[in-house]
């Protein structure tokens, strides 16, 4: 897990600064681990991370290579707030076995099992693309990336994002996504028969229909045009099968 950085967010603020930026509601916080994201004003994905509660202050665990870019976008919007933002050494350990003191339950599904945050990392050997390709769970870096939008990433299955909590950077474009349109494009976990890199085309009778990403036991993650995902699919020589 050093793939993950920690930062720590104190001050009298802390809270009410995030609740004005993110995507989920900060006072589930005293319920346990907070899954959310933060957007663009046009709604596109920045980064995604977990929140957890330290005493007064907030820790966030970001993926690695998101930190540093993080870190100078949270100064960014602090301007006068009473709000301290630094990295830290803390570490994460997870697994899907039995949670030792002090982890927290992954708030995207049950199957994701726990983290705890220490001054060690690792994991107990979870085969995660297997649990995350059965769960359609996108990975920050791989299915995650600018083009994003939180909703066809299914952020609202993997308790993501809260439509009551007020407003937050890029609210308005997730909330007319939510309410006035129907999704046509998105993650779904598909079957594949063969193997194919990860950000594949797939294909339909030659046209683009979506991009294949994590794959595991004969089954993938891919990013779909619901009204071109039909029979004969293909990415590259891989044959892939979506059950709607």
């Amino acid at each position: 897990m050093n793939d993950r950085r920690i930062l720590r967010l104190s001050g009298a603020d802390t809270r009410s600064f995030l609740q004005g930026l993110v995507t989920n509601n900060v006072d589930r916080l005293d319920d346990g681990l907070v899954y959310a994201a933060l957007l663009t004003p046009q709604g596109k994905y920045l980064a995604d991370f977990f929140l957890a509660a330290d005493g007064d202050a907030v820790l966030l665990d970001v993926e690695a290579s998101l930190a540093e870019g993080l870190l100078k976008r949270l100064n960014m919007y602090r301007l006068r707030a009473d709000v301290q933002v630094e990295l830290t050494d803390l570490q994460v350990k997870r697994g899907t076995g039995p949670a030792p003191e002090g982890a927290l339950s992954d708030p995207r599904h049950a199957a994701m099992g726990w983290r705890l945050y220490g001054a060690e990392g690792g994991d107990d050997g979870s085969d995660w693309d297997a649990v995350r390709v059965a769960h359609c769970i996108p990975e920050t870096s791989v299915e995650l990336g600018p083009e994003s939008y939180i909703l066809e990433a299914g952020f609202e299955a993997l308790n993501g994002v809260d439509f009551r909590k007020g407003c937050y950077v890029g609210q308005e474009v997730t909330a007319r996504m939510k309410h006035k349109t129907e999704l046509r494009k998105g993650f779904r976990t598909v079957e594949v028969e063969g193997t194919a890199p990860v950000g594949t085309e797939i294909t339909s009778g030659g046209k683009p229909v979506g991009t294949l990403f994590t794959q595991s036991g004969g089954r993938g993650i891919a990013y779909l045009r619901f009204d071109r995902a039909k029979e004969g699919m293909l990415a590259g020589e891989a044959r892939v099968t979506w059950q709607v």
